[in-house]
């Protein structure tokens, strides 16, 4: 009964966190020309490091041929490098130059301005009950990964 509980309450989870990331989606972009999808893959790939195209594009939920059109603007903007892979040459890898660094930390910034606006009005006992429930979930989640479970 409990596993039946933790489902549905995980699935309610899913959707609470689809409806607070449209809310963030919706504050203003803070670089003008870059949309969100080209600021989060810069992010991801600054976080993440070297990825190649087609994870990326699974990932960020796209066609291939629809995010080459991102990476060629950011390409050509100086904010990823593109190299094909030698092994294996129908792969393709792109990573963040120092330029890009910088824009993905400062599309970080913002992304944290945004979530303390969205939570500011919290009461300092649900801040304190959701970042502890939450300090719980990314322990339990970093063994699971750390574990492959």
């Amino acid at each position: 009964m409990a596993h039946k509980e933790f489902v549905k309450l995980f699935e309610s989870n899913i959707l609470l966190f689809d409806k607070l990331a449209d809310k963030l989606k919706r504050e203003p972009s803070f670089l003008a020309g870059y949309p969100r999808q080209q600021l989060s893959i810069l992010v991801r790939l600054h976080i993440g490091g070297p990825a190649r195209l087609k994870d990326i594009a699974r990932r960020e939920m796209v066609t291939t041929p629809n995010l080459c059109a991102a990476f060629r603007k950011l390409e050509r903007d100086g904010f990823v490098l593109r190299k094909i892979d030698e092994q294996d040459r129908r792969n393709t890898w792109y990573s963040v130059t120092k330029a890009g660094e910088q824009v993905a930390a400062q599309a970080m910034d913002a992304m944290r301005n945004a979530i303390d606006r969205l939570f500011s009005k919290l009461s300092r006992e649900d801040e304190s009950a959701l970042t502890n429930a939450m300090k719980t979930i990314n322990n339990i989640l970093t063994r699971m990964e750390i574990t492959n479970a």
